[in-house]
C-alpha cells in the first residue's frame, strides 16, 4: 500500500469517519473517477490547490462538473492566487496531482468547500493515489476538513 493511501485510511480512522475507500480503477480526472464509481460527475469531489501570493496554499474542493472562477476564489482567500506547482502540491500535502486527497495532508492548507457537493447523499474524493477514492457523505466530509463553504465556482 502506498503512503499516500495509508495516510488517508489513517485520517478516516482518526476523524472516526464512515466512509469507504474504494479501488474503481483509473481516477485521476473527474470523469475518468465518476465513470469508474458509475456515478454522477458532480458526485467527483475535484481537489484544486492553488497558492496565495503570500505563500499560503488553498484547497478548493468542487464539485466534478464545476470550474472554479479564479476572481472569486481569489476573493475568498482574500488575495491573489495561482495554481500551485506539482513540487509545491507533493511538498505541501503528501500528495501528488491526480490523487489529492480532501484530508491526510502533511500540512494542512486553508480548505474552500463547493456547496453544490451537498445536493447529493454520497460524494467520491480522492485517497491518495491516482486510482483510489473514498466515499463519503459530502457533510462529513467538510465538517472533517474543516473546510469553508463558499460559491467559488464561475
Amino acid at each position: 500500500m502506498s503512503k499516500s493511501l495509508a495516510r488517508v485510511k489513517q485520517a478516516i480512522a482518526d476523524l472516526a469517519l464512515e466512509a469507504e475507500v474504494l479501488n474503481p480503477g483509473p481516477s485521476r480526472t473527474a470523469a475518468e473517477a465518476a465513470a469508474a464509481c458509475g456515478c454522477a460527475l458532480d458526485q467527483i469531489v475535484k481537489s484544486l490547490v492553488f497558492q496565495g501570493e503570500s505563500g499560503t496554499i488553498y484547497l478548493f474542493l468542487t464539485a466534478g462538473g464545476n470550474q472554479l472562477d479564479l476572481d472569486r476564489a481569489a476573493r475568498h482567500a482574500g488575495e491573489a492566487l495561482s495554481r500551485a506547482d506539482a513540487a509545491t502540491v507533493r511538498a505541501v500535502t503528501g500528495f501528488a496531482i491526480g490523487g489529492v486527497s480532501p484530508i491526510g495532508h502533511l500540512t494542512a492548507p486553508v480548505i474552500f468547500a463547493d456547496p453544490r457537493l451537498r445536493d447529493f447523499d454520497t460524494v467520491y474524493a480522492a485517497a491518495g493515489t491516482p486510482n483510489h477514492v473514498f466515499s463519503i457523505a459530502p457533510g462529513a466530509l467538510i465538517a472533517a476538513c474543516g473546510a469553508i463553504e463558499v460559491p467559488f465556482t464561475a
